[in-house]
């Protein structure tokens, strides 16, 4: 499967490449880096990441500010690395979305370790597999031109394999086993995201728009992935 994608946002780039080898060793190669929160929220939009890491004084504004801008469209995971440890710079951290507060100097180490365990909690990293929670079927499932294989780790379309991220291939086998029928956006998003629906459709949507994005031949006509009007979506095969 997919490694899953993690995001760190700090201007230091020794730190960068200091929280990058240490998530490597624990098996986490998908990391992208950005110094600032303007290129850091440009790398969100683009890649979808699975967790964010942030720093809180950045050259062109603050990570709580980041944050917010996650917490609009995204529930996931958020850690804040910085040498303010301040009580209240903690609770405001956790309080406007963070999932996680580690202040500098830090251990590589433990940094690692929290985001393993923030995966974890998010369904998304399972420490002895490797692979996504809840993540096996019997058999591989075939609807249309898509082809889902047993243990819910690739897509395939024909025959090119899609390069989906964890939840979007949640979201594919959600729909690969009910093809034809109307999932509810709640219905959805408690099957992928085991969380319940409330304050969450922006993230959907969005999770919705990238897959349509991956496997429509047109995206903004989309033929497989159908919005009912009200009720939620259609996969059609």
């Amino acid at each position: 499967m997919e490694q899953p994608c993690i995001l760190v946002v700090d201007d230091e780039a020794d730190l960068c490449r200091l929280v990058k080898t240490a998530l490597h060793k624990e098996g986490l190669t998908n990391v992208e880096t950005a110094g600032s929160v303007q290129m850091g929220w440009t790398l969100f939009e683009r890649l979808a990441p699975d967790l964010a890491i942030l720093d809180i004084m950045l050259p062109d504004g603050e990570g709580f500010d980041l944050c917010r801008r996650i917490r609009e469209v995204s529930r996931i995971p958020i850690l804040f690395l910085s040498a303010r440890d301040e009580e209240v710079d903690k609770l405001l951290g956790l309080a406007i979305g963070g999932d996680d507060y580690v202040t500098k100097p830090f251990s590589p180490k433990e940094v690692a370790y929290r985001v393993k365990a923030q995966l974890r909690r998010a369904g998304i990293y399972a420490a002895e597999s490797g692979q996504t929670a809840d993540a096996k079927v019997e058999h591989a499932v075939t609807v249309g031109p898509f082809t889902i294989n047993g243990d819910r780790t690739e897509v395939w379309k024909s025959s090119e394999r899609l390069e989906l991220t964890a939840k979007e291939v949640g979201l594919m086998a959600c729909f690969m086993r009910n093809p034809n029928r109307i999932l509810s956006k709640e219905t959805l998003f408690r099957t992928v995201w085991g969380e319940d629906f409330y304050g969450a459709d922006n993230t959907l949507m969005v999770h919705i728009r990238r897959l349509r994005e991956k496997i429509e031949d047109t995206p903004s006509e989309p033929r497989h992935i159908v919005t009912v009007k009200g009720l939620g979506y259609r996969f059609q095969e």
